[in-house]
């Protein structure tokens, strides 16, 4: 299986299949407003901002998971992120990434990579490679410029 496999909902409710990014690196972030790691939105979108040109996608997928910090509307969720870190990279609709319940992707994290790779928190990234495999995972307190992180993007660009 590859994460090309799997479909999210944009915030708008349009539909926003991975396999839209084949042959593409796609970072990959749980995200909520009222987090700690909130600020780490100016990061991602540093980052889509300097890669994106160059294929990286950056999706950041609201979740109401941890500390119940995403509790907004899709539409107050996109319009938090515009007006407090210009975020212009896709969001989808806001899912649940722990538990049974979970988004069918973050499922097949787990089925992947172990129940150590779920998420833990908010923040957590998952970085997908050019074929839809799973490249590494960056846990909540590591920053979306982080050199390592970036490395390992830059490595999967053309």
């Amino acid at each position: 299986m590859s994460a090309h496999q799997f479909e999210f909902l944009t915030a708008a409710g349009e539909a926003l299949p991975l396999s839209r990014f084949e042959g593409k690196p796609v970072l990959i972030v749980n995200t909520a407003s009222r987090c700690g790691f909130t600020p780490q939105y100016r990061e991602l979108q540093g980052l889509w901002e300097r890669y994106r040109a160059r294929g990286l996608t950056v999706i950041g997928v609201p979740s109401n998971d941890f500390g119940a910090q995403e509790p907004g509307t899709e539409e107050e969720i996109v319009s938090f992120c515009e007006v407090n870190y210009s975020v212009s990279f896709p969001l989808t609709a806001k899912q649940q990434v722990v538990g049974a319940a979970a988004h069918p992707f973050y499922l097949w994290i787990s089925q992947t990579a172990g129940e150590d790779a779920r998420p833990r928190w908010n923040f957590h990234k998952y970085l997908i490679g050019p074929s839809g495999e799973l490249v590494d995972i960056y846990a909540s307190k590591v920053s979306p410029l982080d050199a390592g992180l970036v490395a390992e993007i830059e490595k999967l660009l053309p």
